[in-house]
């Protein structure tokens, strides 16, 4: 058996945990004499880990607890494309399918689909059919994706998110295929909240690509990884790998792409590496893609315009008991009356040094909300029970109840001014007159939205700005797309801003109000230093 020229256990193992060799040599020896390749060219040849897979197997698999069972129940591998993942990930389902001495064992491969449920069991599914001491033992029925290891009565069975809503599985392990692909948290609460209680040592794998939806259960899972490995936090059970560039790397250093990617030159060549960059050079399309699958960044679907870094930094505490009083100016963005309406207040500065604080409101149809959780992928139901977002009665936004929140505000806040667009808002703007309110129809063309536009742009890279960390409103500022003309004024793109951006077009108009009218002084930042020009 090859070894590891010098294995160290990982630096996670507890203090009174400690690394047993025969039980790590048993599952490397297992996957290296009975689990072999099953693709192109090395199709037949023994499965022989390299560095990066023998330290993981070592590690999971051999670290024991005191009372002799393993520390980590949970794995979290994060790696590009092409680096041997589903291979890995094969080779595990059927150590613990048939070497794990668990009777019984229940072994469950999850993907956001069929399709990608498949590819995993495929794989292990083939390996075992190159394997007579395996296959005479294994009773397998390819079109159910299940797989019975006789001498055990243990089974392997691939699952898609359409059972995320069925219960009762007493798991031994779970493999989780492309964790980033999930539509929703269903299926992963559903394999790992509970499951394998029944179990004393219990593996939940999961392996994945870096995605492209920050409101995803791969990226919480993903969040977690990184605290423990910079030591934010600490969970003993918790084995985490992430292998990436970096965000500030250079992605054009061949040097970012080897630390990237572990298998460089043995299951990807630097010349298929290669030859993905210059495309994605020479096509800014691909770069994006070439960024997540190739040196696995977590990117957004395409760029944006404000630099959530830059946002997040502006997350200062906003006291909204401590605002009242004070003079402020609304932005109303309605949408459709089936989508989200968005109500930001802006309160200027009452001295020089002071900053802009934002307050945004959110409502959504109350009986739509689960659908749009699983059409949208958004947190919008985690985002409910948080207080970010409130919900009407029926389907669609009910006017009146807002009119009446903001009527609420009104006696809160100084209220001097809300804007609005004036698509589908005529109503709901009388009313809101008539409730005392004065509200100002507001452009979205050039000449309206760009100077706004580029003050809130300002005022984020100068910490000019407040907003809590509000997540639906930070969300809605990462969607933003901008459109510039030839004298350079910008304005939001409704049309390429495909994701929801009303809480920002909200705080744009009521960041202008405030702006233009201030506090009592009847000044504007426009009059006294004229528009800028970014």
């Amino acid at each position: 058996m090859r070894k590891l020229k010098k294995y160290i256990p990982t630096r996670f193992m507890a203090e009174d945990s400690h690394y047993d060799k025969d039980a790590a040599d048993h599952a490397v020896c297992f996957i290296e004499n009975f689990c072999c390749h099953t693709k192109g060219t090395w199709d037949g040849k023994p499965f022989e880990l390299i560095d990066w897979q023998e330290q993981i197997i070592r590690d999971i698999f051999g670290i024991l607890k005191p009372n002799g069972y393993r520390q980590f129940n949970t794995a979290y591998i994060e790696i590009p494309k092409k680096q041997g993942k589903s291979e890995l990930a094969a080779a595990v389902a059927l150590y613990l399918l048939c070497a794990d001495f668990e009777p019984g064992a229940e072994v469950y491969g999850c993907a956001a689909d069929k399709d990608q449920a498949r590819i995993v069991f495929d794989v292990a599914m083939d390996m075992v059919k190159r394997c007579p001491h395996l296959f005479n033992k294994m009773s397998i029925q390819a079109s159910l994706k299940t797989m019975n290891y006789v001498p055990t009565g243990s089974k392997y069975k691939a699952l898609s998110a359409d059972v995320a809503n069925k219960h009762g599985f007493n798991t031994h392990g779970v493999i989780f295929d492309e964790l980033h692909t999930q539509p929703n948290r269903k299926l992963y609460e559903v394999m790992l909240q509970g499951s394998g209680d029944a179990r004393m040592q219990p593996l939940y794998f999961l392996i994945t690509t870096a995605g492209n939806n920050q409101n995803s259960i791969c990226w919480e899972v993903h969040q977690k990884a990184l605290d423990i490995i910079d030591g934010r936090k600490h969970d003993s059970s918790f084995y985490p790998v992430i292998y990436g560039a970096a965000q500030e790397d250079d992605w054009s250093d061949p040097k970012v792409w080897k630390k990237a990617n572990p298998s460089l030159g043995i299951t990807v060549s630097m010349d298929k590496v290669k030859a993905a960059f210059e495309s994605a050079r020479q096509n800014p399309a691909e770069e994006n893609s070439f960024r997540q699958l190739r040196l696995n960044q977590w990117v957004k679907q395409a760029v944006r315009w404000m630099p959530m870094d830059k946002w997040d930094d502006c997350a200062f505490t906003v006291d909204p008991e401590s605002l009242q009083g004070r003079v402020c100016y609304g932005g109303l963005d309605l949408s459709s009356s089936t989508d989200i309406t968005a109500f930001v207040l802006v309160f200027p500065p009452i001295n020089e040094d002071d900053q802009y604080i934002v307050l945004p409101f959110f409502w959504i149809p109350e009986d739509n909300i689960d659908l749009r959780v699983r059409r949208d992928h958004v947190n919008y139901d985690v985002w409910k029970k948080q207080g970010h977002l409130k919900t009407t009665e029926g389907n669609v936004v009910h006017y009146g109840y807002i009119e009446k929140f903001i009527e609420e505000l009104g006696t809160k806040y100084n209220i001097r001014e809300i804007a609005f667009d004036r698509w589908g808002a005529v109503q709901m703007t009388q009313n809101l007159e008539n409730l005392g309110f004065t509200v100002v129809p507001f452009g979205q063309g050039f000449k309206d939205m760009s100077p706004p536009t580029k003050e809130l742009m300002k005022l984020t890279l100068e910490k000019k700005i407040v907003h809590g960390g509000h997540p639906v409103l930070r969300w809605m500022m990462d969607n933003i797309y901008i459109r510039t003309d030839p004298a350079g004024n910008i304005k939001v793109d409704k049309e390429k801003s495909t994701e929801k951006i009303d809480g920002a077009v909200a705080t744009i108009m009521a960041l202008d109000r405030a702006i233009r009218c201030g506090n009592d002084n009847g000044e504007s930042v426009y009059d006294n230093r004229g528009l800028l020009v970014l």
